[in-house]
């Protein structure tokens, strides 16, 4: 007989065991990264009720606010921290946790960003987010009370970190390459407008591109859509 307990056993005596089992099955299906970041923010907040959560996914030398549990549209995908920078970006540069259970904004370390009202929450846990060894972002938790975290809530949110740091890591370059795919599609559709446009007005193709940029500002549509009526065009007379 096996000396591990089955999973049921496990569910049975450890609610929060099975819960990271649960997140784990879900982020395996490698969902966009903004699903992953979401499913991050509610497994967090699951496990260590808080008033706020915040994410952070490096990207090249910047730390970028992608989720926050409270909404934030005018800073998240817009707010950047350094490596270094806060203790969010000195978890980032020393992959450690830190804890501060009060007076969170009195560490020498943290960034206030003043119109935020969680500069002025009181307790701060912060963790990094790691895929093989390498920091891919942080997850902050804070309370506007003083909090003493216990070990059991540090150690499931670290936990976390690394169970969705690989997850993170590839939605984040399948999302790149999707965005860089799609320029180069644009790039490659508005090269072959002005081709036909060249061709069909015996303009040159500096010409066919200010014909292009001059149709988008009059009917208000991108330069990528007014290629592909272009094309279509092109296409339905080919068809005649």
């Amino acid at each position: 007989m096996s000396r591990w307990p089955n999973a049921d056993h496990w569910a049975d005596d450890d609610p929060d065991l099975d819960f990271l089992h649960e997140m784990a099955s879900r982020l395996s299906h490698a969902p966009p990264l903004a699903d992953v970041l979401k499913h991050v923010v509610a497994f967090a907040t699951s496990v260590v009720k808080c008033d706020s959560c915040f994410v952070y996914v490096l990207e090249k030398d910047d730390l970028v606010l992608r989720a926050s549990k409270n909404p934030h549209p005018e800073i998240v995908d817009r707010l950047t921290l350094k490596v270094g920078q806060g203790i969010t970006g000195w978890v980032a540069e020393h992959r450690e946790p830190v804890v501060v259970p009060l007076r969170a904004f009195d560490d020498p370390r943290f960034k206030t960003f003043n119109d935020l009202p969680e500069d002025y929450f009181e307790a701060f846990l912060s963790v990094p987010l790691v895929s093989r060894g390498r920091v891919v972002g942080v997850v902050n938790l804070q309370h506007r009370k003083p909090h003493l975290h216990t070990k059991r809530e540090i150690k499931l949110i670290s936990m976390i970190g690394f169970l969705v740091g690989a997850e993170i890591e590839m939605a984040r370059l399948e999302s790149e390459n999707a965005q860089l795919t799609g320029e180069l599609g644009a790039d490659l559709l508005l090269e072959r407008a002005k081709e036909v446009l060249q061709r069909d007005l015996k303009i040159s193709g500096q010409d066919a591109y200010l014909a292009l940029q001059r149709e988008s500002q009059q009917r208000r549509k991108s330069v990528k859509e007014v290629a592909e009526a272009v094309l279509l065009t092109e296409e339905l007379k080919r068809a005649k």
